[in-house]
């Protein structure tokens, strides 16, 4: 009587099993980068009320994070492949994985496709729909399908840090994290700044 067996449902038991094969599968490797975010957090906060009355959407921090995501896949494509017995597939497409909490079941992972293609304001509009399916289970298979790389924001947890497992079969995840006010060098000086981590797991192969 001082313990208590919580049953499993179908959704948690796939999401266990699937960390379990992407950490037996790929050797993860870790690292993580500080991110000046001051000029965008003061963006932002002029922005976001006029953008809200425009689109009638939230302006987040998120959709910047992708738009310069997408560029950067571009950039270097091997973050945006797979690894197979003949060679790294690299893919051509973009297409974004969303990694969205879903309580209690876990989190469920929708994907923004050809998420490199897309204008700034389809992409909050994109992020907003798919965030808002995800949470009241209205995806549809193909909502969740044909991802090449994921995007996790921890930050709104709370979160400074984290390290992320990959989501199978891509090559790596990041996550963004908390959003905080932090005394940084500049120069010969100090100021205060809104500084951010951005942590990636990667697989090492």
């Amino acid at each position: 009587d001082r313990e208590e067996l919580v049953r499993l449902n179908a959704v948690r038991k796939s999401i266990a099993e699937h960390m379990v094969r992407s950490v037996q599968t790929s050797p993860h490797v870790w690292t993580m980068v500080e991110v000046d975010m001051t000029a965008l957090v003061r963006y932002r906060e002029a922005e976001k009320e006029a953008f809200r009355g425009r689109h009638g959407v939230n302006l987040t921090y998120l959709p910047f994070v992708a738009q310069v995501l997408g560029a950067a896949l571009k950039e270097f494509p091997y973050l945006n492949s797979s690894w197979t017995d003949d060679g790294i597939l690299l893919k051509k497409d973009v297409n974004l994985g969303l990694a969205v909490a879903v309580p209690p079941d876990g989190l469920i992972v929708p994907v923004i496709k050809d998420a490199d293609r897309l204008g700034f304001t389809d992409l909050v509009k994109a992020i907003a729909d798919l965030t808002d399916r995800a949470r009241t289970k209205h995806l549809k298979p193909e909502d969740v399908q044909g991802g090449t790389f994921t995007l996790n924001n921890t930050g709104a947890t709370g979160s400074m840090a984290s390290q992320p497992i990959i989501n199978q079969p891509q090559a790596a995840i990041l996550t963004t994290e908390t959003i905080m006010r932090r005394p940084v060098v500049i120069g010969d000086g100090v100021a205060i700044r809104h500084m951010m981590n951005m942590c990636m797991s990667f697989d090492h192969r």
